[in-house]
């Protein structure tokens, strides 16, 4: 028994020291744009995308950023971006028109994928399973979600064959791009809010692969300003989200899938036992056990998949994402605003 407590004692001491040595610290604040895009491809290379048509590129790990307010998109809201390289990017533009644009060139000149006028698109979300497919991830029309889906690393782009139902006062949130995840598998993983709260599951090895999965979520919801923002499906999964209007409520903002039968896939959702510190847009797989999640009251951290979490930082980001191909972890808000996670 003694051994076994030591043991136990030394796990916990472990998991403080680990929480202790997490923090985030602002690496920039440059044009007033409020960053909702961020794709970070490896330890150097790092794109964002905001409001007002800008972007930008660090290709030092995040200590020089080049910026750019795209020409002849000074009014884009470019709420997602894609980053391959470099040289390569995607940018998606959520307002109307509804814009896809691509670069291969680091950003010296910009070429539009996909253009739709039709006030009734809005963009929320982009994510590629590799570099050639992809999907982006609209509010509903006439009780379906938009769905579009590149199969040529976004040179064409075309409305999915099946997208999910929605159901009245249903939607996605634009909020940090992570409301979509697809693996790579080309599993695709779509959270929802508003009226209702759903988590839409299609998994791509399925004989038709026509079937959506549906699954309630316990977040709250019922108010356009309520439900889940965004899910980290990679090394588990985990849903954050809540009320961005009542933005320090911690009450149902954080939720974990785990398994009651994992031979045969059956699993249950369950609520933090201890939640983030209020509303979260944006959560991120950082590796084995561990998720960071971001919102505007602050930045949290979780050792155990999602059960319980701690507050690192309380500086309003909306956005983090962790290197592709890497461990360097930022994240991004208003104001032009960057930051890194240091561990």
């Amino acid at each position: 028994m003694l051994i076994k407590n030591s043991g136990l004692l030394l796990v916990i001491l472990l998991i403080s020291n680990f929480l202790k040595a997490q923090s985030i610290t602002q690496i920039a604040q440059n044009p007033e744009t409020s960053i909702r895009g961020l794709s970070v491809v490896n330890n150097r290379v790092a794109w964002v995308s905001g409001s007002k048509g800008y972007t930008a590129i660090t290709r030092d790990g995040g200590k020089t950023w080049a910026w750019q307010q795209v020409k002849g998109f000074e009014s884009a809201d470019f709420r997602d971006i894609e980053a391959f390289s470099d040289k390569e990017a995607i940018v998606m533009s959520s307002g109307t028109p509804a814009l896809i644009v691509k670069t291969t060139d680091g950003g010296a000149s910009w070429m539009v994928k996909y253009r739709n006028t039709d006030t009734a698109y809005f963009l929320d979300a982009m994510d590629f399973s590799d570099h050639r497919h992809g999907y982006v991830l609209g509010d509903p029309i006439n009780n379906k979600f938009v769905l579009l889906e590149t199969k040529d690393g976004g040179e064409n782009w075309h409305s999915y064959k099946n997208p999910p139902n929605s159901s009245t006062g249903e939607a996605a949130f634009a909020a940090s791009g992570t409301c979509l995840r697809v693996d790579a598998d080309n599993d695709i993983n779509i959270i929802t809010g508003g009226t209702q709260s759903r988590w839409l599951l299609l998994i791509a090895d399925t004989i038709s692969h026509s079937s959506w999965i549906s699954i309630d979520l316990p977040l709250k919801h019922g108010k356009p300003s309520q439900g889940a923002f965004s899910i980290a499906d990679e090394g588990g999964d985990v849903i954050v989200g809540g009320d961005y209007q009542k933005d320090h409520t911690i009450d149902s903002v954080a939720s974990y899938y785990f398994y009651t039968d994992q031979e045969h896939g059956k699993g249950k959702i369950a609520m933090a036992n201890i939640p983030p510190a209020g509303f979260q847009s944006c959560v991120e797989f950082i590796g084995d056990d561990i998720f960071l999640s971001t919102g505007t009251p602050g930045s949290n951290i979780t050792t155990d998949g999602g059960k319980t979490w701690k507050k690192i930082d309380s500086t309003s980001y909306n956005v983090c994402r962790k290197a592709k191909r890497g461990n360097l972890v930022l994240l991004a808000g208003n104001g032009g605003k960057i930051g890194i996670l240091k561990m």
